[in-house]
């Protein structure tokens, strides 16, 4: 009975998450012709509720919340090194995302390569800012994928062989029709389901754990016993990989399409400014899923070789009545939802404004620019479930962190180029060329681990880190000598702020859904 219940409520959870996605239009009715900013951008008119809930939903994905608590089962304490990361994202976000928001509500730029393309007047380098957040994008939707399986398999409702890839295909059918037809209101609407259902039932999930332990105390204690004591503790030899890898990712993680997506959502500055400041709530429950992993070395649970992301879905097994297991299977399900559906927005529009357009079919319509994002974004999810299906998890896994590191290498021309336009658009480039080089070498040579080694071995940094310090670098010394040979750049059209200003109303006088 209790595998009967926790089935019914996970069905119910999906269920109720389909049902807004599909209705999400009527809950929004909009009267304006197609547009790639309606579409792509829900016409600019979230206020800050609905962005706090699309931003912190589109950040924190299924596989994050399975990832960091598998990180902290096998490895201890460098796998809280996402609490700071996801606190650091915050003032960048408040400085970098609320600026970068007014020049895009002001000339109309939808993605990075947009802005990139009117600051530097680069076509090339417009398109290298889209490519690699496309590129960059790919496996993060594919972990979505295998974040819901891990959960699934661990919890038995995932079911063996063909069944189990059907009932994944049609999960992402859904979704995939919602987004067809509605665009990014539809993760929108799904993400105030996943907040409700992510709150409840982690709370619901470490007061069983605090109950039966009696405190945080002896949890802790527990899982130092197992991992042999010092393991929950940083040593002095990984503090310097700990604060450059929480550094770098928090660098990267405004680089990402789909976080810029949902920022550009907003109705206006002060909305973003609200939303930065509110963000660390989510970070205390990315911080709760990591002690759930904590706890579930604690409690004895033994996830597979391999496998540590199911080491919560298993706890959560083990301690909770069916219904409760279900409602969690259930919220980390569509926690997945939400950041693939808006990635899947976030490629399509970037390849329609700097591929397409820009290369193919500079007169498309805005209707015609709608249809063929429509496209793009379906064929990426078919792809992502394609890669799940078609190659190794480790495969996905080891692509996504060279994919933090190549969304990096964009950092110069988006967010340096906020603050100054002195960067020669062929030196940011030829920075990004480096930079990618060379982080795809570190971290191949490592054997797909994103820590290298430096001095001789004593010293663990972010090879994504070092990556981009080695771009600045011959970003910097390039546009000297450009500079000096007197080759030509491109026009600024941007008319950036000197400061940052405040709208409590969007010109456009749109209300918030």
């Amino acid at each position: 009975m209790a595998d009967v219940a926790m089935t019914a409520t996970f069905l119910a959870v999906i269920g109720g998450a389909s049902l807004l996605a599909v209705t999400a239009r009527r809950l929004r009715p909009t009267d304006r012709l197609p547009s790639l900013e309606s579409w792509a951008l829900a016409d600019r008119s979230l206020g800050p509720v609905w962005t706090w809930l699309l931003l912190g939903g589109t950040i924190f994905t299924a596989y994050t919340f399975t990832a960091v608590p598998g990180l902290a089962y096998g490895n201890g304490a460098p796998a809280f090194f996402a609490v700071p990361y996801t606190v650091i994202v915050c003032p960048l976000a408040f400085v970098l995302l609320t600026r970068l928001w007014e020049v895009a509500r002001r000339h109309g730029y939808v993605t990075a390569g947009d802005f990139v393309r009117g600051r530097y007047g680069s076509a090339p380098l417009a398109l290298v800012v889209a490519l690699t957040g496309i590129l960059a994008t790919m496996p993060y939707l594919a972990l979505q994928l295998l974040g819901i399986r891990a959960v699934l398999t661990a919890g038995g409702v995932y079911p063996k062989g063909a069944a189990g890839d059907l009932v994944m295909v049609a999960l992402f059918a859904g979704l995939a029709v919602a987004t067809y037809r509605h665009g990014l209101r539809a993760p929108a609407v799904i993400s105030a389901l996943k907040a409700v259902a992510v709150f409840v039932s982690l709370t619901a999930v470490c007061w069983l754990v605090l109950r039966r332990f009696g405190g945080p105390g002896p949890v802790f204690e527990g899982a130092a016993q197992r991992l042999g004591g010092p393991a929950l503790l940083l040593s002095p030899e990984q503090q310097p990989a700990y604060a450059t890898l929480a550094l770098g990712s928090a660098l990267a993680l405004l680089m990402y399409p789909h976080v810029l997506t949902a920022g550009f959502a907003a109705d206006g500055q002060l909305t973003v400014r609200k939303v930065t400041v509110a963000l660390p709530a989510w970070t205390g429950l990315l911080a709760l899923f990591g002690f759930l992993g904590v706890a579930a070395l604690a409690t004895g649970v033994r996830a597979p070789e391999g496998g540590a992301e199911a080491a919560v879905p298993m706890l959560v097994d083990r301690l909770m009545p069916g219904p409760l297991a279900g409602l969690v299977f259930g919220a980390i399900t569509v926690g997945a939802l939400v950041p693939a559906a808006v990635m899947s927005i976030a490629a399509a529009t970037g390849f329609v404004r700097n591929v397409y357009v820009e290369y193919f079919q500079p007169t498309a319509t805005p209707k015609r620019q709608v249809r063929i994002a429509k496209a793009v974004s379906l064929t990426a999810k078919v792809g992502a479930v394609a890669f799940v299906f078609g190659l190794r998890d480790q495969d996905a896994i080891n692509l996504q962190l060279l994919g933090g590191v190549w969304i990096l290498q964009i950092f110069p021309a988006v967010a340096v180029g906020l603050f100054t336009g002195r960067l020669h658009p062929r030196a940011l480039i030829a920075g990004w060329g480096v930079g990618m080089v060379t982080g795809t070498f570190l971290v191949v040579r490592e054997g797909f681990s994103s820590i290298v080694l430096l001095g001789g071995g004593s010293l663990e940094v972010y090879a994504g880190l070092l990556a981009l310090l080695v771009n600045l670098t011959v970003a910097v010394a390039a546009t000297a000598v450009l500079e000096r040979l007197g080759v030509p750049r491109g026009a600024d059209a941007t008319d950036l702020p000197s400061r940052l200003t405040v709208r409590r109303r969007p010109e456009t006088g749109a209300s918030n859904p």
